[in-house]
């Protein structure tokens, strides 16, 4: 993102237990592609709908794939 531009207001705030959230910005087919986001720090948002996905306390500390 450049410098002084805004960063986006979530539109929704999810609480997930995995460092991997798929989202696909409900509504059905009124939503978009279906997409994987990995939760690196504290909380993602998704680029299409601007959801924003935040690691539940003690969460994501399982190793996978």
């Amino acid at each position: 993102m450049p410098d002084g531009a805004a960063t986006p207001t979530p539109t929704e705030i999810i609480h997930v237990d995995s460092r991997t959230a798929a989202c696909d910005g409900g509504n059905g087919p009124l939503g978009h592609p279906r997409v994987f986001l990995h939760i690196e720090g504290e909380s993602v948002m998704c680029p299409y709908c601007s959801r924003l996905y935040v690691l539940n306390a003690g969460a994501g500390h399982a190793s996978g794939h």
